[in-house]
């Protein structure tokens, strides 16, 4: 299907809005050509979102139906598999957007196919992760389903080259006269954490703390006082926090609440985008990154030296993979399966205090796979590991590195 809104007049095309000005635009637009339109919105427990269904009274004035997808529970499964992989990506940061991209357009499929949409719509840019993750998505999980791309339309583009023109064209109909004014950043919300990018935040001028943050506060805002913070972890999944049984949905609430407000899981992140070009951004993902390090700690309890590398490379390519559209892909089962295997074993209550963004570690209790052990590792005497034994040891090793000396392969 060649991608312009002229070639959609026999499909019927399910339009993923938020309703925002480009939603708006997009839905008037092929609505006015004629074209059989039903909107989709996912219900990821954005924060920025007050009520969810408002997203319904901003499309109205558009004259199509719009449908709201509760995907709050697959959200947060989805955040609970990326803690425990570990699934961070460049700068270290928790791709929330990159996760949020797999479950909505697996969440909306099956949406889109009981209203019989044979074309998905969607927002994301030519410039961008969104529309590889997209497609990519579409293709995978429906290959029979189409897509459409309006932002990368040469005749929609033309016709609506910036936010400007979109609000003229709003205003020539029955919908609350759309004033235009500067934005220092874009944001995407969801569960895992908020995304702020473009405008300002494109020069590597301007400071990251233009942005105003909506889960977390800067440091300097966050209380006087340390905040202790328990959780328990079953099989690297967290099951209570402050002694409070916890589904995932209401452990991610809970840390996002708990680590916002000590001004946790703020990055600053310049990475390498999917089409080759880099991209600035300021994250926020304080849930994520106050039940990822707490889980940190009990890897570092329980794994070996060769254990913990590959659950290391492992984490890395679970990590890129989300950031790619990749989840659903047999290498990224592949590793997460891997990295169950790691995890049957990450279980126990980890105690830490928060303090005005910052995570200190206080204790590690009830990991009976712990393979830490105190008597070995002793400065002190004690009966574990035996010094003397080492001499054996650090002789053997020796034979290699002065073998390579004495053949001049060592050079400083």
């Amino acid at each position: 299907m060649s991608n312009s809104y002229k070639n959609l007049g026999n499909e019927k095309i399910g339009l993923c809005v938020s309703g925002g000005l480009d939603s708006k635009t997009l839905a008037t637009k092929l609505k006015k050509m004629g074209i059989n339109i039903a909107c989709f919105a996912a219900d990821l427990a954005q924060p920025d979102e007050e009520d969810i269904n408002d997203i319904k009274d901003k499309m109205a004035p558009c004259e199509v139906e719009t449908v709201i997808i509760d995907l709050k529970d697959k959200m947060a499964e989805f955040c609970f598999e990326a803690i425990k992989a570990q699934a961070k990506y460049d700068g270290g940061y928790w791709n929330s957007t990159g996760l949020a991209r797999a479950v909505t357009v697996s969440g909306l499929l099956p949406e889109l196919q009981k209203k019989e949409c044979t074309v998905l719509a969607h927002g994301a840019t030519g410039r961008g992760n969104d529309q590889i993750r997209f497609e990519r998505y579409v293709n995978v999980l429906s290959p029979q389903m189409k897509v459409y791309a309006p932002w990368r339309d040469k005749d929609l583009l033309q016709e609506f080259p910036g936010r400007k023109q979109m609000a003229e064209y709003l205003n020539q109909f029955a919908f609350p006269t759309f004033s235009i004014e500067k934005k220092r950043y874009s944001t995407d919300a969801n569960l895992a954490g908020l995304s702020h990018e473009a405008e300002d935040l494109e020069s590597l001028e301007t400071s990251c703390r233009i942005v105003e943050p909506t889960m977390s506060v800067w440091p300097e805002d966050a209380p006087d006082k340390i905040e202790n913070f328990t959780v328990v972890f079953d099989r690297g999944r967290a099951i209570s926090i402050n002694d409070q049984t916890v589904s995932p949905l209401v452990a991610m609430q809970m840390a996002n609440e708990i680590g916002g407000r000590n001004g946790i899981g703020i990055k600053n992140a310049l990475e390498n985008r999917i089409i080759g070009t880099k991209s600035r951004g300021v994250y926020e993902s304080p849930g994520m990154e106050l039940l990822g390090t707490c889980l940190t700690y009990i890897y570092q309890a329980i794994l070996d030296r060769k254990a913990a590398l590959l659950f290391s490379q492992l984490s890395k390519l679970v990590g890129d993979q989300i950031y790619d559209g990749r989840y659903f892909d047999p290498a990224t089962k592949a590793a997460r399966t891997a990295i169950d295997v790691f995890a049957e074993k990450a279980a126990g209550r980890v105690t830490v205090g928060l303090y005005k963004g910052n995570i200190y570690f206080n204790s590690l209790t009830d990991c009976v796979a712990s393979i830490y052990n105190m008597e070995d590792s002793s400065m002190e005497e004690s009966e574990g590991l035996n010094p003397v034994s080492s001499q054996g040891f650090v002789e053997i090793q020796s034979v290699e590195a002065t073998s390579l000396a004495k053949a001049g392969q060592i050079k400083t």
